[in-house]
């Protein structure tokens, strides 16, 4: 049995209860914070309390006046799920790399499309402004009512995209808002390809299946310096064997020059 606040779930019931907890509070958050770059949510579970980690590109202003921001919304998040006094906290957390961020690409979108800005000079921006983060690709759709009363989709891409497979889970980040705007709704999709990292800093760790990695050679000696080399080392191997011959030589004659006054032969 688990624990989701004060109530007691099945194994069955508590990943349902997580699902739906994760789902609510980035739902909230899309909504309060997206003035201020909000990038996603990651949520730690402990027996003592659970943590929140907003990511966002203004974590000052996810903060607040003297944490009053964050102070509100973790009273929300405990109210609303019946958590007890301090078993839940909520952390602000700085995005490094905006660039490499599709949450916070698709809210900047979102916020230009809102002020006016033409739709394929916004998509370009976004897809330029991504590309000199160091992304390996972006994709950019747009759907919906763009111009005149028929609704159409457009696509804005640059660079090298994989959206199938293994690679495309962990490679590709992925977003999608709705833009409220006078004529209807808009759809956007973010997608950007993230570059390998082996520090796991601004991408995945793991290369991908079909990058080869080409080492420099080893430099190999020309067959006369081989030769060289191996009538050095036989001869230093002869010159061994011919002193340690010598050296059992000696021992032999020695024992061999005996003194007759050690034998006890008595000499008249």
């Amino acid at each position: 049995m688990s624990y989701r606040g004060n109530k007691r779930l099945s194994v069955k019931r508590k990943f349902v209860a997580d699902g739906v907890f994760y789902s609510e509070v980035n739902e909230l958050l899309i909504r309060e914070l997206a003035e201020d770059g909000y990038a996603g949510v990651e949520i730690r579970t402990t027996p003592h309390r659970t943590e929140l980690i907003i990511r966002a590109t203004r974590t000052q202003n996810v903060l607040g006046e003297n944490n009053r921001r964050i102070r509100e919304l973790t009273s929300v998040v405990q109210k609303r799920f019946d958590f007890a006094d301090g078993a839940v906290e909520l952390y602000a957390e700085r995005v490094q790399n905006r660039g490499l961020c599709a949450q916070a690409q698709a809210e900047s979108l979102k916020f230009k499309l809102l002020a006016g800005l033409a739709v394929r000079r916004a998509c370009y921006g976004v897809v330029r402004f991504v590309m000199e983060a160091s992304a390996k690709g972006c994709e950019v759709i747009v759907t919906g009512k763009l111009r005149g009363q028929r609704a159409k989709a457009m696509k804005f891409g640059d660079g090298y995209m994989i959206k199938t497979g293994h690679a495309g889970q962990v490679y590709t980040d992925t977003a999608v808002r709705h833009v409220l705007m006078r004529q209807g709704v808009i759809g956007i999709k973010v997608s950007i390809m993230l570059p390998q990292d082996p520090k796991g800093q601004i991408g995945p760790k793991i290369p991908l299946d079909d990058v080869v990695t080409i080492l420099e050679p080893k430099e190999e000696l020309s067959p006369a310096a081989m030769l060289a080399a191996q009538q050095a080392m036989m001869a230093r191997q002869a010159a061994a064997n011919a002193a340690m011959q010598q050296q059992q030589q000696v021992p032999m004659e020695q024992e061999m020059q005996v003194d007759p006054n050690s034998m006890g032969v008595e000499q008249y």
